[in-house]
């Protein structure tokens, strides 16, 4: 399966798009802006003396949804922050938001970005005086980010969050998985261990690129899914790839889908260890870590009205909604789009037994990194 070609999120405005199930993603970034304030803080002390009259950030894996320049909006008003504080002169902004070719740029860039520049304009005004202007610039960057994406030393900061668990491709050696669609409890070693050196090489070149594009001392902050545990074999993430599986065996059995595709599919998909992720930083050389941490994300996310002893329809329609519109367009890729909505009632209904039973909680990591070489 060709990645870049074949997965962005399901894009438009739609009731099962990317842009109106992302609510998780937002409250990830909400919840790691005081690391992203550190790093910027950071930086800004090491460019005290020289401030450069253009800061250019790149948000990689954007996606389309409010949430992009949700979190170039936090970024910025950091940077203004600092330098408001530090009696900087504004610089103008460079802002690079990447994702695969497929992902919808025309709807990122004509729905949501003019009111995103209006809503800035406003709070400069309302902030800093009806003259206040701020220089920003945006371009969107198609491209895989485990390559080359932009020029030598030409990058500030780095954000990415939410897109480094996914694989640049699906691993090979994995013909023994069949049943499955991820790594699980069934998975013979050989196909963890393939999933974990795919992981590898991804990471490693995804170091690699950056550390040639960013310029030295320049910072990233890089937030993905993960789990705590060591063992590429524990249960901690695996709870809705297994559901997911679940179904689709369901309907091969019923004749729904032919068992030949199921048996060839697996997600490009692999959440590592906290020692998986700074074993690469180590190894490949080009950063130095600030921070590293491991947070949980509940399904109180999901709920207005959050009560633990109680589990909502809300919250898990708002989880199927969430996986919908990432696992979509690779289900339709390879099932065909006929199958989707019975795939997503089944999973529905497993998923409310399921939450009913058990906590379920995201593990996520965050790594703050300098460039040190």
């Amino acid at each position: 399966m060709e990645f870049t070609r074949q997965f962005p999120m399901k894009g438009g405005m739609g009731e099962t798009s990317y842009a109106n199930n992302s609510l998780l993603q937002r409250k990830v970034i909400s919840m790691t802006k005081p690391i992203t304030e550190a790093a910027i803080t950071a930086f800004f002390s090491t460019i005290a003396a020289a401030m450069p009259a253009s800061l250019t950030i790149a948000d990689l894996g954007c996606s389309c949804g409010p949430n992009t320049l949700f979190a170039v909006s936090e970024i910025i008003s950091i940077m203004i922050d600092l330098c408001n504080a530090k009696k900087h002169k504004l610089p103008e902004f460079q802002v690079f938001l990447n994702d695969l070719p497929g992902n919808d740029f025309n709807t990122l860039f004509s729905s949501f970005l003019p009111r995103f520049q209006e809503k800035l304009s406003e709070q400069m005004k309302s902030q800093y005086g009806a003259s206040a202007a701020l220089a920003c610039f945006f371009n969107g960057v198609p491209g895989s980010f485990c390559g080359r994406l932009f020029a030598q030393e030409s990058l500030h900061f780095i954000h990415s969050s939410y897109s480094l668990h996914w694989l640049s491709q699906v691993p090979r050696g994995l013909e023994e998985n069949k049943g499955n669609i991820s790594m699980s409890r069934s998975s013979p070693p050989s196909v963890l261990r393939a999933y974990y050196e795919q992981f590898q090489r991804d990471f490693s070149t995804f170091l690699e690129c950056r550390g040639q594009e960013l310029v030295m001392g320049g910072r990233m902050v890089l937030t993905l899914l993960g789990r705590r545990s060591d063992n590429p074999s524990s249960e901690e993430y695996r709870q809705f790839w297994e559901l997911l599986a679940i179904d689709l065996n369901e309907m091969v059995t019923e004749g729904l889908i032919e068992k030949e595709k199921l048996d060839s599919f697996n997600v490009p998909y692999y959440p590592p260890s906290p020692k998986e992720v700074r074993r690469e930083v180590e190894k490949q050389g080009s950063f130095s870590i600030d921070c590293l941490e491991v947070f949980e994300v509940n399904r109180d996310v999901f709920e207005t009205d959050f009560d633990p002893n109680v589990v909502s329809e809300e919250a898990a329609n708002k989880m199927v909604g969430c996986l919908r519109a990432i696992a979509e367009p690779l289900l339709v890729n390879r099932f065909g789009e006929e199958i989707i909505n019975e795939v997503f009632k089944r999973f529905r209904a497993k998923l409310g037994n399921c939450l009913s039973k058990e906590k379920i909680a995201l593990v996520n990591i965050i790594i703050s990194l300098k460039k040190i070489t």
